[in-house]
């Protein structure tokens, strides 16, 4: 799969095949494209790892390295440990802050469990395999429902019937595109996803403490 031929399902889907009259431009098509890889990124992000590297007497790292950023899943901290120790941590803007009693010495290591954006170019792509067809149904959704509000109050061939087409298939292909993507988000799992300690301890369920 690469950009090219995400476009060329796109068309497909669109029945605008005909290259010597496209109704979407690539940069069009690119733009819906661009727009729901971001929205498939932030309920499915391409899981990474990275290793950041403590300074002495401060619990802050910089993680301004990891472009393309969606969220942090767990931090281990210390490493080598079996089973693996994760640590609670706080973030704000491109630090983070390890909510640890001791604080880290110099050149220790920590490892970042994160998501970042998938990556869908005229060479590669990071979208797994088996829900392409998702994004390909997002990004012509997209673009259908662009080209129904363009053509509102314009004259075309077809009459009032053809924008309005486009607007319903376009807005239903968006709600199966919306719905599945809510069913596969890791933040809708019902799986546990927080490897670390939470920074607050959970209440007691069965501990009363009086006034």
């Amino acid at each position: 799969m690469d950009l090219t031929t995400m476009r060329d399902w796109i068309r497909a889907d669109l029945h605008d095949e005909d290259s010597a009259s496209y109704r979407w431009t690539n940069t069009v098509l690119n733009r819906h494209i661009d727009r729901t890889v971001r929205e498939f990124s932030m309920a499915l992000p391409r899981a990474q790892t990275a290793t950041l590297t403590t300074s002495a007497g401060s619990r802050d790292l910089s993680i301004a390295s990891l472009t393309n950023l969606v969220d942090i899943e767990a931090v281990e901290y210390p490493t080598g440990k079996y089973p693996p120790v994760y640590a609670p941590f706080s973030l704000w803007e491109s630090t983070l802050t390890l909510l640890v009693d001791s604080t880290p010495s110099g050149g220790q290591a920590v490892k970042v469990y994160y998501g970042k954006l998938h990556a869908l170019d005229a060479s590669t792509s990071t979208l797994p395999p088996h829900l392409e067809d998702l994004v390909a149904a997002g990004g012509a959704g997209y673009a259908a429902v662009e080209w129904a509000s363009f053509a509102t109050n314009r004259v075309n061939v077809g009459g009032e019937a053809v924008w309005r087409h486009y607007l319903t298939w376009g807005q239903q292909r968006l709600a199966f595109f919306n719905q599945r993507l809510t069913k596969l988000s890791r933040r809708g799992s019902l799986r546990a996803q927080r490897l670390y300690g939470p920074a607050h301890s959970k209440p007691s369920q069965s501990l009363v403490v009086g006034p």
